[in-house]
């Protein structure tokens, strides 16, 4: 299912594997993931339930921060998040924001550099899962 500025790509593990895979991936960039937000485990804490669902918050300065030199509203947008959940299929899918769709969102052009690199490392990132 597609949504506007959200790019979803099918893991080939499963949640838990997949969300562990990405973090090491991303710290092998040099990047720091500020958090880990594991939504089923919240829903279970209130005695709700729901499939395997985390976010997971990350990035480094020198790619943020350009774009908010440009406009600090991406901020709200920054750090990068990506979502992985288990659908209803129980398929693992890995959904993160399009930089290119953050860009004009908060009307940044004069950044075209930043956002390739960032699209190629989010890129790079949905691959070790694919």
């Amino acid at each position: 299912m597609a949504r506007e500025g959200l790019i979803s790509v099918r893991s080939r593990l499963g949640a838990k594997e997949t969300i562990d895979v990405l973090e090491q991936a991303i710290k092998a960039k040099g990047m720091t993931v500020f958090a880990r937000v594991d939504h089923a485990a919240g829903a279970g804490a209130v005695g709700m339930e729901l499939r395997p669902t985390e976010v997971i918050i990350f990035g480094n300065a020198k790619g943020g921060t350009p774009l908010m030199q440009a406009n600090q509203t991406i901020g709200i947008d920054l750090p990068l998040k990506a979502l992985v959940y288990e659908d209803a299929t129980g398929k693992t899918w890995l959904a993160y924001n399009d930089p290119h769709w953050l860009a004009e969102r908060h009307g940044i052009e004069s950044a075209a550099t930043v956002v390739e690199a960032m699209t190629k490392v989010l890129e790079g990132l949905a691959a070790q899962v694919r």
